[in-house]
């Protein structure tokens, strides 16, 4: 069937109540963002000319329209969101340390997000699309983790691409050993794969950049993305191996930089006529893109209000190319 859409992305839809600080007597201040990787994918990709949809579960408040209007107003096609009436919407609570890493507590016993079902999934978005997006937050829980595994089957069955990003949040699974078993059996079924370098370790058992990405490539994808923050990313795609260096910026915040870089490489591998068939110097031009785009969004504060659109990534590439 024709492909109406480049990328459809299921999964999680929350709130990131992020610290911002504290006040005089010590409290601390949160602010309300958007956030849930596969969303922040699927916003990243069509701020940067993609058409994009996404599939999730919200609850009937305000912060759950709030998300609603975000994905809308960032040109996500949002008619596969629906509302669980009876459960709030997903918060995630993110503190700092003293070094600025996060730390992760979700208000998800109950949340919307886990309430996705196979039923509701929307069979004909899912077929009509290029790439088909997930994470492992989705696999965390019952029935999210039943139709995320569904879409990715339907998918397979339409001949879409699949991309997976073991996004690992401690907090939801059980212990380590629970979560590893889970992330890797959903490798098998992706073609494409971006993990950080801790990530990397956790799934392969190796912290060797080249040993890592084989043991990744051998499970079943064709290209393995392994970020490395300020680093740039390293890249295996069968005997192919590289580096491509990040844009060096003043970091505000580095929350949706992940997101903002996966987002971008699959907006332009979506524009081949076979992504699958990517050259090396196409895949290479396609990171330092994405690479560019996740600096923008590092620069700024928030995830989704930090994202680029097309133009400013493009300007900053051409001025670096001078």
């Amino acid at each position: 069937m024709e492909k109406k859409y480049d990328l459809v992305a299921v999964g999680e839809v929350l709130i990131d109540m992020t610290e911002t600080g504290k006040t005089e007597a010590g409290s601390s201040v949160f602010a309300a963002n958007p956030g849930g990787a596969p969303a922040n994918v699927a916003v990243a990709a069509s701020k940067l000319g993609a058409k994009a949809a996404f599939i999730g579960r919200t609850g009937p408040d305000p912060l759950g329209e709030g998300l609603r209007e975000v994905l809308e107003a960032s040109g996500v096609d949002v008619s596969g969101m629906s509302v669980d009436k009876a459960v709030p919407t997903t918060i995630a609570m993110v503190s700092l340390d003293e070094n600025g890493e996060r730390d992760f507590t979700f208000l998800r016993n109950p949340g919307a997000d886990i309430t996705l079902s196979p039923e509701h999934l929307p069979r004909e978005m899912i077929e009509g699309a290029k790439i088909l997006h997930f994470g492992s937050v989705s696999l965390t829980a019952e029935p999210e983790r039943s139709a995320t595994l569904a879409a990715v089957e339907i998918a397979k069955q339409a001949g879409n691409l699949i991309s997976y990003d073991p996004n690992y949040r401690p907090p939801l699974w059980p212990d380590e050993k629970t979560a590893v078993a889970e992330m890797k059996a959903a490798v098998p079924l992706c073609d494409i794969l971006k993990v950080s370098d801790e990530e990397m370790v956790l799934l392969s058992g190796s912290g060797n950049l080249s040993q890592g990405s084989a043991a990744l490539t051998e499970m079943g994808p064709f290209l393995v993305l392994i970020t490395l923050g300020a680093d740039g990313v390293f890249y295996r795609m069968g005997a192919s191996t590289g580096h491509i260096s990040g844009r060096q910026v003043t970091v505000a915040d580095t929350n949706g930089a992940g997101d903002t870089f996966f987002g971008a490489v699959l907006c332009e591998l979506a524009k081949l006529p076979d992504p699958e068939k990517v050259t090396v110097p196409e895949l290479e031009k396609i990171l330092r893109f994405a690479n560019y785009a996740a600096s923008v969004t590092t620069s700024r504060s928030g995830a989704i209000p930090a994202m680029p659109g097309r133009q400013e990534v493009e300007e900053l590439l051409a001025e670096a190319g001078k």
